[in-house]
């Protein structure tokens, strides 16, 4: 089967949406959104995730405990858990759809203005999701910079500090919205092989009566 352009983007755009949607899967598993590290101990690490926190010593190794209460997170890591679940679905039900409606996918009686619209609703479920992954972890970035620089606050205490796995949302969410738009533009793609009934009869010769 050969490619074409149109089946290139979306080949692409399918690739980035499941490398993004990986990412935004480790992103919410990792316990690693919020990092610490004090002067008093300079061997113990503090980690703080969405589900709980974790500190690592070197004699103990690592101990992690869940939150008690989804209630008594704060407002950014509630809003994150639901943000981030809801970009799960979103990602793969976007993934699915359009994986359906791109040319490498053959069915029994499906048009291709079906799979056309089935591609460009996966892709807008895509670009979906990259948002739902995108503001949570901005909007607890964003609070760590307050934090960290906020006067009111000793400059004894320590301050929380970015973690790994908010880059690797931001990585997330950026794969997701690239492949998203791919599919949406791969979709909106006229195909020049198949001409249209104006052009078709334009070209049919016609026969001449002679009275």
């Amino acid at each position: 089967m050969a490619w074409t352009f149109r089946g290139t983007l979306q080949l692409g755009g399918l690739l980035l949406c499941l490398l993004g949607w990986v990412c935004s899967c480790t992103t919410i598993v990792l316990p690693l959104w919020k990092t610490l590290n004090t002067d008093l101990n300079e061997m113990e690490t503090w980690t703080m995730g969405l589900w709980g926190t974790c500190v690592n010593q070197e004699e103990v190794g690592i101990v992690c405990k869940n939150f008690d209460s989804f209630l008594s997170l704060p407002q950014e890591l509630q809003v994150a858990r639901v943000l981030t679940i809801a970009c799960q679905g979103l990602g793969l039900l976007g993934l699915v759809l359009s994986g359906f409606g791109s040319e490498c996918c053959q069915l029994y009686r499906i048009t291709e203005i079906f799979k056309d619209r089935l591609c460009l609703l996966g892709g807008i479920l895509e670009a979906l999701a990259s948002a739902t992954v995108i503001f949570p972890v901005s909007w607890v970035a964003h609070g760590i910079v307050q934090d960290f620089w906020d006067d009111g606050i000793p400059q004894l205490v320590p301050r929380w500090e970015f973690g790994a796995a908010l880059f690797l949302g931001w990585f997330a969410g950026l794969f997701l919205a690239v492949g998203g738009l791919l599919l949406i533009f791969s979709a909106c793609m006229r195909k020049e092989n198949v001409p249209s009934l104006s052009v078709a009869d334009s070209i049919t010769p016609q026969s001449w009566t002679v009275v």
